[in-house]
C-alpha cells in the first residue's frame, strides 16, 4: 500500500523538479502574492519594520536559549555575530543623533544579546566553536597576536565585508540635512546588514546538517529580512515614489531598496528547505549540495 502523499509534499516535489528559471519566477511570483496579502492585512506599514526587529530578537532569542541548554555553540557563525554587533551599533548611533524612536529600543535590546552570543562563543563554549567551519573570508590580513622571543606581534586587520561596506557608503549615502558622518554611517549599517548573514550560511553549506535551534534562528532572520523588504516596498507604493524622494536624490534611494531585497533573496533558498523539513517533520534540517 502506497503511502498517503500531502499536498505540501506533492507541491515541493514538483517545484523540485522545475528547472531553475520555472523556480526562480515562482518565488517571484509568491513574494509579490505576500506583498499584496501584506498591504490588505496590515492597514500601518511602519508596523511592518518594527515587526521586523521583534521577530530578529525572536530569533536571537532562541539562540540564547541553545547556547544555555545545550552549552555548545556547534554550528553558529561568530563571523555573523561579529559583523551584526557592528552594524547595530553603528545604527544604535545613527537612531540617537537622528530619529530617536521605538526602533532604538529593539535595536539596543538586540545587540545586547548579540553581544552576549559572542562572548558565549568566544570564552565560555569555545571548545564546541567550529572555527574550520566559519572560514568565510571576512578577513584582509588575518587578526594574531603571539608573543614569540619575548616579542609581543601585533597584526591589524581589515575587514573584506566591513571595508567594501564602508566605501561603498562613502560613494553612496543619503542626501538629507543630517550631518555627513550620520548620513555615511547610515548608508553603511544599511549595507552591512545586507552582507552579515552570509558567514553563517558558509557554515551551514559546509557542515550540510543544520540543528533545529540554528534553523529556527536562522529562518526568523529570513522572515525578518522579508518584513523589513516588505515594509519598504510597500512604502514606496503607498507614497508613490514620493518616498525616495523623501530619502535623497541620486543612487541612495535604489540602494536601499537594492539592499532590503538581497538581503532577502540570500536566505529565501534557505527559508525553502526550512519550511519543507518542517512540514515533512523533520527536526534536523539537511541542505543538498549547492544550497545557499
Amino acid at each position: 500500500m502506497r503511502p498517503t502523499r500531502t499536498p505540501i509534499h506533492t507541491i515541493t516535489t514538483w517545484v523540485k523538479k522545475q528547472p531553475p528559471k520555472v523556480k526562480a519566477f515562482l518565488a517571484v511570483v509568491s513574494a509579490m502574492a505576500a506583498l499584496v496579502l501584506l498591504r490588505f492585512i496590515v492597514h500601518d506599514h511602519d508596523n511592518l519594520f518594527v515587526a521586523a526587529e521583534a521577530v530578529h530578537s525572536i530569533g536571537i532569542s532562541v539562540l540564547i536559549y541553545k547556547l544555555i541548554k545545550e552549552k555548545t555553540c556547534a554550528g553558529l557563525s561568530l563571523k555573523s555575530q561579529e559583523l551584526t554587533a557592528i552594524f547595530l551599533a553603528v545604527r544604535l548611533y545613527c537612531s540617537f543623533v537622528m530619529e530617536y524612536d521605538i526602533h532604538t529600543l529593539l535595536d539596543f535590546a538586540t545587540f545586547v544579546t548579540t553581544l552576549w552570543v559572542i562572548y558565549m562563543i568566544r570564552f565560555k563554549l569555545k571548545a564546541s566553536y567550529m572555527e574550520e567551519k566559519d572560514n568565510f573570508a571576512i578577513y584582509y590580513v588575518m587578526v594574531a597576536m603571539s608573543y614569540e622571543a619575548s616579542q609581543l606581534q601585533y597584526f591589524r586587520c581589515c575587514e573584506m565585508v566591513v571595508i567594501p561596506c564602508a566605501v561603498l557608503a562613502l560613494l553612496i549615502h543619503p542626501s538629507t540635512s543630517h550631518l555627513l558622518f550620520n548620513r555615511i554611517s547610515w548608508a553603511f549599517c544599511v549595507y552591512l546588514e545586507a552582507v552579515s548573514v552570509l558567514p553563517q550560511l558558509r557554515v551551514m553549506q559546509n557542515t550540510k546538517i543544520v540543528e533545529p535551534f540554528t534553523a529556527h534562528y536562522v529562518f526568523a532572520l529570513g522572515v525578518a529580512r522579508f518584513l523589513s523588504c516588505a515594509h519598504w516596498v510597500l512604502q514606496v507604493l503607498d507614497t508613490r515614489g514620493h518616498l525616495l524622494v523623501a530619502l535623497g536624490y541620486g543612487l541612495w534611494p535604489s540602494m536601499v531598496l537594492i539592499s532590503e531585497i538581497v538581503q532577502t533573496f540570500i536566505l529565501a533558498d534557505f527559508c525553502y528547505y526550512y519550511v519543507k523539513s518542517v512540514f515533512g517533520g523533520q527536526l534536523v534540517l539537511r541542505l543538498p549540495s549547492g544550497v545557499v
